[in-house]
């Protein structure tokens, strides 16, 4: 038997598919069932038998701690840039200013940029990972497909608990993905790591019961 979502091979008595969770006796549903809406992939997550919810187990996007390096070093620049203001004379100081509004005006554009066009979600079956500001693109990964997860910090970053969590996976369309500025890294990382070998050991589970 082949399941009609993702074409994986399943024993013919199961009733759900070994990969996706999708019902396999769904294609057989009366066509009424259809026209009132009925979502077959949400049906399947619905609790039943050995299929247990969906559940959402964490949610973020760029924290403003990523940049707490890049803020420092403006803040030192700009108070060296008003001590030589201060001896440069009058003229200097509107060249300072100027120079303050227009480097702390675009580290602002660039945090709220990084703010506003990505996502990450993590259930206990899926990541997703949404991108863009006008047109936005989401994906999503099975964790069962997700082969390794590492964590990259720098020395700033260790201090603030942020980071770049890197997530390699079997998926066709983003088989690598890079997840900057993460607050609370270490445990996001450990928590998707965790998150699909648990999927991997329930999924290995439901086989030997099917």
């Amino acid at each position: 038997m082949r399941c009609d979502e993702c074409g994986a091979e399943a024993p013919s008595e199961s009733t759900f598919c070994p990969k996706c969770g999708a019902r396999l006796d769904a294609a057989s549903a009366p066509s009424g069932d259809v026209a009132n809406g009925r979502d077959r992939f949400a049906d399947a997550a619905r609790p039943r038998g050995d299929m247990p919810a969906e559940d959402e187990l964490w949610s973020g996007g760029y924290s403003a701690k990523a940049m707490a390096g890049t803020f420092m070093m403006t803040g030192v620049l700009t108070v060296v840039a008003a001590v030589v203001a201060a001896f440069a004379g009058p003229a200097a100081w509107t060249a300072w200013i100027i120079g303050v509004v227009l480097a702390w005006g675009g580290l602002g554009l660039v945090y709220l940029y990084r703010r506003m066009t990505v996502h990450y979600r993590l259930t206990t079956f899926r990541f997703f990972h949404e991108v863009g500001l006008l047109n936005r693109t989401g994906d999503r990964v099975e964790v069962i497909d997700i082969d390794d997860v590492t964590l990259r910090q720098g020395p700033i970053e260790r201090i603030f608990g942020v980071g770049t969590v890197r997530i390699e996976s079997s998926d066709k369309t983003h088989p690598e993905l890079h997840l900057p500025g993460i607050d609370d890294a270490k445990r996001v990382a450990d928590l998707i790591d965790g998150t699909r070998r648990a999927e991997r050991h329930r999924r290995g589970m439901f086989m030997e019961n099917v």
